[in-house]
This record gives structure tokens, sequence and C-alpha cells, in this order.
């Protein structure tokens, strides 16, 4: 079996200043999104949209700012609401003690959607159009993120076959093997999905198919990631087996399907 290597969280001190490799991470994330945001303006969907309403590079600095804090306000919201209400209902001034972790990818993409219909309503936009143009630049981000809870060394797995090649010991996740579910994850969230929607979404499509696809993917790789993803220590398993991640994935897939018929009975683009 593997030996997590135990990176230090800290990747450059600077006196008193400590950079992270999380920061590092979102620090990719952020400019792969931008840098792909410039790609996806050549894709005939939007580079054929002249005028008034025409697509630049500035959209994409906006769409940007106001992602980053639909994902900061909505994922720590989120998090409080789907995972600890109890506790910060008792505590509530522990909600902005951000710095003891604690975010939700559910609650910030929904901080995403409200932050997103705030710019297409700014730039008289419809927001569908907006969800398709963002959709195919958000898994690099997720990947990202997941490198960042690898080389923290959280969100550990489940308990594996000791025989499993990949098998890994965490720090504090006890003496048993786990799967390094964060590198799966990352695979899967990550990489894969984003290659499906990028080939996807370089032909026009219908208003909403593309941001179907994208919540019907992500939905479904994480339900299935989530079994062999360790549950929250407080909350375990909840009804029929299954993990919060699950449960809170399955309005994802439901939401996508559902787009998706919808998308497919509209005029063609």
């Amino acid at each position: 079996m593997l030996i997590h290597p135990q990176i230090d969280p800290v990747a450059l001190r600077l006196g008193p200043l400590s950079v992270h490799w999380y920061g590092l991470t979102y620090l990719a994330a952020f400019l792969m999104f931008v840098w792909l945001g410039r790609r996806r303006l050549r894709h005939p969907s939007f580079a054929a949209i002249q005028g008034q309403g025409a697509w630049s590079a500035r959209d994409v600095e906006d769409i940007l700012f106001l992602g980053v804090l639909g994902v900061v306000l909505g994922g720590r919201i989120g998090y409080v609401l789907f995972y600890k209400p109890l506790e910060y209902l008792a505590h509530p001034l522990k909600v902005f003690a951000v710095w003891e972790g604690g975010m939700s990818f559910h609650g910030g993409m929904l901080g995403v959607l409200l932050a997103m219909a705030w710019f297409a309503h700014s730039r008289h936009r419809p927001w569908l159009q907006v969800m398709d143009f963002i959709a195919p630049c958000v898994p690099t981000g997720l990947a990202a993120g997941r490198i960042g809870n690898f080389i923290n060394g959280e969100l550990w797995g489940r308990v594996a076959d000791p025989a499993l090649p990949w098998a890994m010991l965490f720090r504090g996740a006890g003496e048993l093997p786990r799967h390094p579910s964060q590198l799966y994850q990352f695979a899967l969230e990550g990489l894969l999905l984003f290659v499906l929607l990028w080939l996807y979404a370089r032909r026009p499509r219908r208003r909403g198919e593309v941001s179907a696809v994208f919540l019907v993917g992500y939905g479904l790789m994480r339900f299935i990631a989530e079994y062999f993803r360790e549950p929250d220590a407080h909350l375990g398993l909840l009804q029929m087996g299954l993990s919060m991640g699950q449960w809170l994935s399955l309005p994802m897939v439901l939401a996508g399907s559902l787009l998706w018929l919808w998308a497919r009975r509209q005029p063609a683009a």
C-alpha cells in the first residue's frame, strides 16, 4: 500500500507571509477559467453574436469576479445549512470563522447561479446563455480544488482492500488503507467532465443544453465518487445508505434532465 506523502500545506514562506498550496490551486483555477473563457469566445455559439450583445474578454473577467463571490459566499452558507445547521445555530459567530474550513460545492454552485443571474440581468443577456458559456470552463477549477484536497491530506476515501495497488494511508485517518478519493474526483468531476463538456460545447447547441449536460454529468460523477469517499463524520450515511453529497447530487441530475428535455424542444440556435 502507499503512504500519503504528507506534503507541507505551505508552499512558500516569505517572512511572516505564508503561501499555501490550497491557495495556489485556487489561483490556478481562476487563471484556467480566464484562459478557457477567452477560448470559449471563439466557439461558434458566441463568436456569431454581433452588435451590442457581443461577448468580450471583459465579460470573462467580470464573470470570474462575480463567480468568486458566489463560490465563497454560497459555499460557506451551503456548508452551514447542509452540513452543520444545529452547531452554527448554537454558535452563530462561527459562521464567519472561515479559517476553520467548511465549504460546500453544492452551496457554491447555488451562489454562482445567483451571481450569474445578476450578471445576465446587468448585461441584458439570457441567463441560460451565460450559464452555457461558463459550464465548460468550470471542471478544471474543480480538478484544481481536488488536487488541493489531496495535498492537504483531507477528504480522504473509505477503507479500501489492502491488495488495491493504490490504497493509501492518510495521517489522521487511522491505520487502515483508504481510497485516494480526492484523485478519483479529480479524474471524474475534473478531467473527464471537462473533456466531455468542452467537446460537446464546441458545436452550436440549443440554449440550456450545455448547462443541462454539466448538471447531469457532475451529479452522476459526484454520486459515483461518493461511494469511495468517507462520509462526513458528524453525518455518516443517511437514508438508503447514501451520503449527504449523493443526496445533494440527485436534484442536480433531475434538474439537468428536465432542462435537457426543455432545451430539446426549443428552436435550434
